[in-house]
């Protein structure tokens, strides 16, 4: 949200408008939900490709000599170990554990990364890393106006882009990030993604943004290309078993308890900030973990939506923390936080609490889909 209160809007919303996509606020900023049919931008990412504006995710740039050693106390991961040209999903987490936001750091160059948050907690982070640089010969610059974020996702991604770019895109891996042209724009062209499938965020100057777009969608109009929206993106990575913030992940849990801990990295020199109270959860976790994230398949049609009640034996012994209709399993599905001794896939008599009536469900492991490499 602006200072004054109104949405923020990103380089392309012109665009969206004129493509009759439906508009809601996300974080403060005015995005497209969906085009058309959320389902049909879904099974095209699934068997064909979309196109997303990402440009609400909040950019970082942190710069100078002790640019690695600053993001290594501040985040619990290794970053000092990612080479250039690499990226690493990390976390950041308050003194005592909990999770500030997760995030994707890039290694731009020996002195230079990007660190990219969720458009929900860009400002916290922003925050976070500032106070964390005291002492540091770093700085810490927002950059979140310098770019707009544009990802191609899906199995026809990379024929898409190959035919707009000269990059190497066959040797670019997963999690790794090069600058290149596409289309005649300069961007950084990074392997990442957010919907099980394979895929690509391009990141340019906001005035590129329109350009890029549209010579994406020429490229990709016969493989099926289609302008795809939040609503669907959600669903995406919900069946890709892939955590939200604010859902799955929140202050009041460790990266122990959402099952994240091997980003936690001990092993690196130095303090990290939650070091010792990321220590103790991992040590509990050990012993007893406390309630254990699990997917549930719907054996009706009735859809279970974060908040609601997890049941088994008469008693709640968890919460929904989202669920969706699966267009790719044609059932309701849902990530959920249970009692461990009810997490184990197969595991019998387990219902959802939907308007009264308890739902069966069954628990199976994470994710629900998996691609074909």
């Amino acid at each position: 949200m602006s200072s004054t209160g109104e949405l923020r809007h990103t380089a392309l919303d012109a665009l969206h408008r004129s493509l009759g996509a439906t508009m809601t606020d996300f974080a403060g900023w005015d995005m497209p939900l969906r085009y058309g049919s959320e389902r049909d931008e879904h099974i095209a990412v699934r068997t064909k490709a979309g196109l997303f504006d990402l440009s609400h995710m909040g950019e970082i740039t942190v710069t100078g000599p002790q640019a690695s050693a600053l993001l290594d106390f501040a985040l619990v991961g290794n970053i000092g170990g990612v080479k250039p040209g690499r990226a690493r999903y990390t976390m950041i987490c308050r003194a005592d554990g909990g999770i500030l936001d997760d995030l994707i750091v890039y290694r731009l160059g020996e002195t230079e990364y990007m660190v990219v948050a969720n458009a929900s907690n860009a400002q916290v982070v922003l925050d976070a890393l500032t106070e964390r640089a005291a002492g540091f010969d770093a700085e810490v610059r927002d950059d979140r106006d310098a770019y707009a974020l544009i990802a191609v996702q899906g199995p026809e991604s990379s024929g898409i882009l190959a035919s707009l770019t000269d990059a190497d895109l066959d040797g670019l891996k997963y999690y790794a990030g090069l600058p290149g042209t596409v289309a005649g724009v300069p961007a950084l062209i990074a392997r990442t993604g957010y919907t099980g499938e394979d895929g690509f965020e391009l990141f340019v100057k906001p005035e590129h943004a329109v350009e890029l777009w549209q010579a994406l969608t020429k490229a990709g109009e016969g493989v099926g290309l289609v302008p795809c929206g939040l609503s669907c993106r959600d669903t995406l990575r919900l069946e890709a078993g892939m955590p939200l913030y604010g859902h799955e992940l929140s202050t009041s849990l460790t990266p122990f308890d959402a099952g994240l801990g091997r980003v936690v990295k001990f092993e690196k020199e130095g303090d990290f900030v939650g070091r010792a109270a990321l220590r103790e959860a991992a040590e509990n976790a050990n012993h007893e973990p406390p309630r254990v994230l699990v997917g549930l398949i719907a054996e009706g049609r009735r859809v279970p939506r974060a908040g609601y009640a997890v049941v088994a034996e008469g008693k709640v012994i968890g919460e929904v923390t989202s669920g969706a209709p699966s267009p790719t399993l044609g059932k309701p599905i849902a990530m959920a936080y249970v009692d461990a001794v009810y997490s184990t896939p197969g595991t019998a008599g387990v219902g959802v609490d939907i308007r009264g009536s308890h739902e069966p469900y069954e628990v199976v492991a994470l994710p629900f889909y998996q691609r074909q490499k």
